[in-house]
């Protein structure tokens, strides 16, 4: 199936390992050129090298902190200088802070999750929206979670950062419709990503048990409504994230597009 992506410019944030990772080697696969960021140079650039050489695509990494305003204008500012536009962003960026339930909470904390979860899609996504409103045409997709829909009762600064991101994606789809712009989210659940393969894996250490043990336990005690029974891999969301950013979803704006196993129990 063509997509419609070839030569396409597409910057993703965060993009080193993980999810953004996986989302940028499906874009470079697609024939599309791709900017990715991180906050170290020697790791975005390596990233950029091996998804250049895996995909035959060219691709490029640029040291950015998503967290600093400055940071958000700069890395749009250097993909339209390399590539002349930008076609697609994929906000990517985020974090969950503090580990903490609520009464542990500091205002700091609650400021630094707002800031790198919903600041930097806000600052980026302004960055980027004067080049797609002149070429009328742009996808942004906004990466959020699970817990922005159905919330724990654990770390509620995370889940309402990613509540707020939902909301703003909405806000945006019916801000820019009319240039061309649409705009969605993408909402992934216990997603297999290197950063919970190491917690899982300190897990099944300390308890003296198998990784897989480890992983069903987890799933059990913290996401028993996924409904397929395992952890999604990164390169199930990327496969969602370019579906939306194609030709083949030019009727889709404003929508939530769940990548959870069955997770949410809302319709």
């Amino acid at each position: 199936m063509d997509l419609g992506l070839k030569g396409k410019i597409v910057l993703v944030t965060a993009a080193t390992s993980g999810i953004g990772r996986a989302i940028a080697e499906a874009f470079a696969a697609e024939g599309a050129k791709v900017a990715i960021t991180a906050r170290r140079s020697d790791e975005v650039r390596k990233a950029a090298s091996e998804i250049s050489k895996s995909a035959g695509a060219e691709v490029i990494g640029i040291a950015a902190d998503s967290s600093k305003a400055e940071d958000n204008v700069r890395m749009v500012e250097e993909t339209v200088r390399r590539f002349g536009t930008v076609h697609v962003l994929v906000n990517n960026a985020g974090g969950v802070g503090a580990f903490a339930g609520f009464e542990q909470l500091s205002d700091s904390d609650w400021l630094e999750v707002l800031g790198l979860n919903l600041l930097s899609a806000v600052r980026a996504t302004r960055a980027v929206l004067p080049h797609m409103q002149r070429q009328k045409w742009g996808r942004i997709i906004n990466i959020s979670s699970e817990s922005g829909t159905q919330p724990d009762a654990f770390m509620p600064h995370y889940n309402a950062s990613k509540a707020a991101m939902n909301n703003l994606t909405k806000s945006l789809s019916k801000g820019y419709a009319k240039d061309g712009i649409l705009v969605n989210t993408v909402s992934p659940a216990f997603i297999m990503t290197p950063l919970l393969a190491e917690m899982l894996q300190k897990m099944a250490k300390e308890r003296g048990v198998s990784f897989q043990e480890a992983v069903d336990h987890f799933l059990a005690t913290n996401r028993p409504h996924i409904e397929v029974k395992r952890p999604g891999e990164p390169e199930e969301v990327g496969a969602a994230v370019v579906f939306l950013a194609s030709e083949k979803a030019s009727f889709i704006t404003g929508a939530d597009l769940r990548v959870d196993g069955g997770s949410v129990a809302s319709i």
